[in-house]
């Protein structure tokens, strides 16, 4: 048996097995079998006793052949469904999605933690070169996203994953659970290394009604799916269900997240917070497997449940994230910093969001909309030379460049 105290410690002998004893009773009953363990039948209603040798078991405690769970069936993939589906939640394989799958397995080896990085520059940096603008933008920034991630995190792990009946795709949403968790982390990293006051940087959300705005709208969209009763074979729920989680991967994880990091990238280009943004290049990394596979969960929900949402309201979701955006990024930037501006910061999210937009199979819901931060994708890229004095290299060992599309 195994030591749950030790699980290294040799597993100890095994109890002897007492042999059966006869009946004193009535010759016509059936024989019973004494067992030093008994274990309680699935079909007895009786409670486990403890072992002893005296202690009888009943007839109805021995298995029965129609019993045996190796006469069960496989499971036929083709009943698995991401939602609605019929198929045995707790076997694995075979695969109905197999891509799913690989996403779990990449997300593995794209491991890292916020203790990788050399953090020493961003204290010199924050106390000696940042002015009072880039101090505002870089405050408010990690207090948007700290927030936003504890927020990711409760919905992948009380809202989405748990609706999901193929559990290839719960294994990588468990995986996102954990990776949100680790981007709180990397949040409070930064905010302890530098010695900022946590309790202000936290409660920013609260007071400061142009993040606020982002939070709020996130709760609205997300919170009528949190609930574990909801019925997906309600065509109302269902669509509803696809709306919130269409707007977490597309507009939250894909746009929002995106455009979170954007302003530490622009310092991180004049040689400044490279240890914050080096962090943030990693969580970057963990948000483009998120928002892709939320955005292809939903795109294979609605092709299998045969739903196409209402193209208006995809529409009104868009422009009501631009007006929250809007605001923030006033809010963030009253001023431009040196490389860096909140014509610059809108534009780009007019931009990021029709590519998200085109990816779930809608229209784009800013026509036009022209790349503002060309510079972006090469700047949040891994893929560089790194002094290995400076830092400890983390490479990610797939995915040589950021691809949105």
């Amino acid at each position: 048996m195994l030591n749950w105290d030790d699980p290294l410690a040799a597993p100890a002998k095994p109890e002897p097995v007492i042999k059966p004893v006869e009946p004193k009773a009535d010759k016509s009953e059936a024989p019973r079998i004494v067992k030093a363990n008994p274990a309680p039948s699935a079909v007895s209603n009786d409670t486990p006793q403890p072992a002893t040798s005296k202690v009888k078991a009943k007839a109805t405690d021995i298995p029965r052949p129609d019993m045996n769970p190796v006469s069960a069936k496989p499971i036929n993939p083709e009943d698995k469904r991401v939602v609605n589906g019929m198929a045995d939640i707790n076997q694995l394989a075979p695969f109905k999605y197999p891509w799913a799958w690989n996403y779990f397995l990449n997300a593995n080896k794209n491991h890292w933690t916020p203790l990788d990085v050399n953090m020493t520059q961003d204290i010199s940096d924050y106390n000696r070169k940042l002015t009072l603008e880039e101090k505002h933008v870089y405050d408010n920034v990690l207090s948007y996203l700290t927030t936003s991630d504890i927020l990711a995190m409760r919905n992948i792990g009380l809202a989405v994953m748990e609706k999901m009946t193929a559990p290839e795709l719960q294994i990588y949403q468990a995986r996102q659970v954990y990776e949100e968790s680790m981007h709180t982390w990397t949040y409070q990293h930064c905010i302890e290394t530098l010695g900022l006051d946590q309790g202000e940087i936290y409660n920013r959300y609260r007071v400061v009604p142009e993040i606020y705005a982002k939070i709020q709208m996130s709760n609205q969209r997300l919170s009528s799916v949190l609930r574990s009763d909801i019925d997906l074979t309600n065509r109302d729920e269902l669509e509803n269900f696809v709306m919130a989680y269409t707007f977490f991967a597309g507009i939250f994880e894909g746009t929002w997240f995106y455009n979170g990091f954007t302003p530490i990238f622009a310092l991180q280009r004049r040689g400044l917070m490279k240890g914050t943004a080096e962090q943030f290049q990693y969580i970057m990394r963990d948000e483009v497997m998120h928002a892709s596979f939320g955005i292809r969960v939903c795109k294979q929900i609605m092709l299998e449940e045969k739903l196409t949402l209402d193209p208006k309201a995809i529409q009104h979701m868009w422009e009501e994230a631009e007006a929250v955006e809007m605001a923030y990024s006033k809010y963030l930037l009253p001023d431009p910093i040196l490389g860096y501006s909140h014509e610059d910061h809108i534009g780009q999210f007019r931009f990021v969001a029709n590519r998200r937009a085109k990816s779930l199979g809608h229209v784009e819901p800013f026509p036009g909309a022209e790349n503002t931060l060309p510079w972006l994708d090469e700047q949040s890229n891994l893929k560089k030379e790194k002094n290995f004095f400076e830092t400890r290299v983390t490479e990610y060992q797939t995915g040589g460049a950021l691809n949105w599309d």
